[in-house]
């Protein structure tokens, strides 16, 4: 028995000392590893992978907007080196069926497919804007594009679908801030609203394109409608017409400044003289 015990005593012994062994190569080991600096799994080292994750997942919705919105690319200001993809380039197979959406069965944009036009863009078709539209597209006839003049024009604006020809509202309406461009649309404004058979403006017609040109920009025009309002003219003729611009830019409210003995026509000397008659009463 006395045997046995000392045996027993001697394996305890062993054992505790495998155990005390174990416990240091178990420190030992976690020392290694903070030494080395490999790190373990851990929830705060994975997180920081998802902001990558997250930034691909967004670029998924705006890749899909420039897809169904072509002007999505054209309007926003791309970041330098970025690739643009080639769907917001103008399209002219694109911008042929955006014009077959609103033309008639003779293939011409007509006054049916002008209000559809209109009421897609937004803008009322007695606006202003349609008019400058018209003059880009050098459109001869008011309330007809026909296929060509829709292409020559639709491609210098660079636009294809709605879209991209609502971004260009506010280009178009600067054109009327343009003194030379303001001229030119004047201008253009005569030829395309006179019927084509005629040389001269109806005065009716001459009224309603004085007052979108130069209605809200002409402090006297409130009277010269009046003084055609009681007028016997019946027609306003080209040379007239472009006379009046001039006027409205050079002569003074108080008419002060005009001169009697100058190249005006007829038409406007007597406006003249009617509005100073007013004035002394």
């Amino acid at each position: 028995m006395l045997r046995s015990t000392k045996e027993l005593a001697g394996i305890q012994q062993v054992s505790q000392t495998f155990d005390r062994l174990n416990i240091v190569e178990d420190l030992n080991g976690q020392g290694d590893q903070k030494n080395i600096g490999t790190p373990q799994p851990s929830s705060s080292s994975s997180v920081h992978t998802m902001p990558v994750k997250k930034k691909r997942k967004s670029s998924g919705p705006e890749d899909a907007g420039i897809r169904k919105c072509k002007i999505t690319s054209f309007c926003r200001s791309q970041a330098p080196g970025r690739l643009i993809n080639t769907e917001d380039h103008f399209s002219s197979k694109k911008c042929t069926s955006w014009y077959y959406e609103y033309a008639g069965p003779d293939e011409v944009l007509g006054p049916e497919g002008m209000e559809k036009f209109c009421e897609d863009i937004g803008v009322e078709p007695e606006n202003i804007i349609m008019l400058v539209l018209a003059w880009k597209l050098e459109a001869p006839n008011m309330g007809f594009f026909t296929k060509e003049e829709w292409l020559k024009g639709m491609t210098l604006l660079q636009c294809d679908c709605t879209e991209r020809l609502q971004s260009k509202l506010d280009y178009l309406r600067s054109q009327l801030n343009d003194t030379t461009a303001f001229k030119n649309i004047y201008r253009y404004a005569f030829d395309f609203a006179r019927d084509k058979d005629q040389r001269s403006l109806d005065i009716d017609t001459a009224k309603s394109m004085l007052a979108l040109l130069l209605g809200r920009t002409w402090p006297l025009f409130s009277v010269f409608h009046q003084f055609l309002e009681q007028s016997k003219y019946k027609v306003m003729n080209k040379d007239q017409w472009y006379n009046v611009l001039e006027f409205s830019r050079t002569v003074h409210a108080d008419l002060s400044n005009y001169d009697e003995d100058g190249a005006w026509p007829v038409l406007l000397d007597e406006f003249v003289e009617w509005q100073k008659a007013r004035l002394a009463l």
